[in-house]
């Protein structure tokens, strides 16, 4: 930022690593403030302040909400070296000169400080900020913003541990039981980082007469707190989608990935400002509420490295988690894929809309209206091996 007046031709402040776009808390900040007069000025002090802090605002009602927290106060005056001084220790500044005051402040050790953020409703912000005194004149003031990323590191044993659930919902039609949908899902662990993927293992079962729809999305959950009130704005960053499922079928899915996009990492210390995020997986049911599952994610800075405590007792289990990971959820292992049998799908009529799904990244569903398969997918069956040789036929959709 450069303040020009009549009698000030550049008034700046630079960092002394230009390349560096952040900083942790511990890390030095320091620079200099440039100077270059048009006339002759007289400077009584330079002072050079280092300030942060969180804020929130947002009207609720009639009602302004305010609130703030204060993470950085850092000020000092810096003088030019090797440069005369006045009698009252104020300095004389020439026109056709530059003039460099340097500083240099460290920030606060780990634990103290929030990472940079900006939202609808509030923000976390840190600058420097010169201000020049003159005799008899107005102070002049410059500012310089910098950003500040704390570490969180996602390999600890509480981020490496694997989150899952189950969920169910009863459909009605017109008060008359129509069958339920059920899903079952877990993921590896809970953090993660920017560009990693998450692998998605899951279960969906469809009871009910309609046709229903899987998918996934990244859920940001954005809490800005003040007077008392709480304001939560969330929003899908990404979504994956499944196949269709039809009324009495299943589908299930091994691995199924969502890479996680760029985002800012999690903020979960400061007391009016949280960032959360969550891996939804949810299911479409027409003309009913959707069927959700939402497991916390946690966004760090330090990516995964697979050695970390966990890994020797983990490792031996991954080769065969996925023929387990449905027996760990209580489900039986997965059928075979239908996509993998190659048909010819033709159309004896037109494609009919059978349902519209109301999320913005989707389209219509269509169903063939006459049309039969020309090759009718293989039944499956397996045995339950429990009844002592009396082979009992299941069948598993």
């Amino acid at each position: 930022m450069v303040a020009m007046t009549k009698k000030m031709k550049t008034f700046e402040i630079t960092f002394s690593d230009p390349s560096k776009t952040f900083y942790c808390s511990g890390d030095k900040v320091a620079g200099k403030i440039i100077v270059e007069v048009s006339v002759v000025t007289k400077v009584s002090a330079m002072r050079v302040i280092g300030a942060g802090c969180a804020k929130v605002e947002y009207a609720k009602g009639k009602q302004r909400c305010r609130n703030e927290i204060e993470y950085l106060k850092y000020e000092d005056v810096v003088h030019l070296d090797n440069h005369p001084r006045d009698v009252d220790g104020s300095v004389t500044l020439r026109p056709g000169n530059r003039y460099e005051y340097m500083f240099g402040f460290e920030l606060p050790q780990h634990g103290q400080l929030v990472s940079s953020y900006k939202g609808k409703f509030g923000y976390v912000q840190y600058h420097v900020k010169a201000v020049m005194e003159r005799p008899s004149e107005p102070a002049q003031e410059c500012k310089k913003f910098f950003e500040v990323e704390e570490p969180l590191d996602v390999n600890t044993p509480d981020l490496l541990a694997p989150t899952g659930g189950t969920k169910e919902k009863k459909v009605t039609c017109m008060f008359i039981p129509d069958g339920q949908v059920s899903l079952s899902a877990k993921i590896d662990r809970k953090g993660y980082c920017e560009g990693e993927e998450i692998c998605i293992n899951a279960k969906f079962e469809n009871t009910c007469s309609r046709i229903v729809v899987p998918k996934a999305a990244i859920i940001a959950k954005h809490t800005y707190q003040a007077n008392g009130r709480t304001k939560v704005r969330s929003e899908k960053l990404s979504a994956v989608r499944g196949d269709h499922i039809i009324s009495g079928m299943c589908d299930t899915w091994q691995g199924k990935a969502i890479r996680i996009p760029k985002l800012k990492p999690s903020i979960l210390g400061c007391n009016i400002i949280r960032v959360e995020y969550a891996l939804r997986i949810y299911v479409h049911i027409p003309g009913s509420d959707k069927l959700l599952l939402e497991l916390p994610l946690v966004i760090g800075t330090i990516p995964y490295n697979g050695f970390s405590s966990r890994t020797n007792s983990m490792s031996s289990q991954q080769s065969s988690m996925a023929s387990n990971s449905w027996a760990s959820l209580g489900m039986p292992p997965a059928p075979p894929s239908y996509s993998d049998i190659s048909c010819d799908y033709r159309l004896d009529s037109p494609l009919t809309p059978l349902l519209d799904d109301h999320d913005a990244d989707d389209g219509p569903i269509f169903i063939h209206t006459h049309s039969e398969f020309q090759y009718p997918p293989p039944a499956y069956t397996e045995v339950d091996e429990k009844l002592n040789g009396n082979g009992r036929v299941l069948q598993v959709c």
